[in-house]
């Protein structure tokens, strides 16, 4: 357990480095991308597509190794087909991504370097957790 977690902590902490020095910490960025007919800024297309890149690569690699390596068996989905809660799930973050700029990621990795807008997203993306904890349970 020890090692699962020191690997959850590196590898978060490697995230949130690739977010930072990439800028995906300032929601502007975010934003700029979102605006294109406006003031339009692509960076965010090349960490998108890097992080496409990476994974296009290697996914198939890791996925020969059976298992991987600090836990019995991957966790994949097993969704096949796109389900309104799916949709609807997939609209309301990116609503709340082009309000705010932010994504759970960057998030808490802008709360990191003590970013204003990241105080106040944090709490209303716990309040949407929460509501919808409350209302599967209903």
């Amino acid at each position: 357990m020890k090692k699962f977690l020191l690997a959850a902590l590196l590898s978060g902490a490697l995230f949130g480095l690739g977010l930072a020095m990439s800028g995906m910490t300032d929601p502007r960025i975010v934003l700029g991308f979102l605006d294109v007919f406006g003031d339009f800024d692509p960076t965010l297309m090349f960490v998108l597509g890097g992080a496409v890149a990476t994974t296009t690569l290697l996914f198939r690699f890791v996925l020969r190794r059976g298992s991987p390596v600090l836990a019995d068996t991957f966790q994949l989905s097993n969704l096949k087909h796109v389900d309104r809660r799916l949709f609807g799930g997939a609209a309301l973050f990116g609503i709340g991504w082009g309000i705010a700029g932010y994504c759970p990621g960057p998030a808490l990795a802008g709360l990191g370097i003590g970013s204003i807008e990241a105080l106040w997203f944090i709490p209303a993306m716990l309040a949407g957790i929460l509501l919808h904890r409350l209302v599967n349970r209903a």
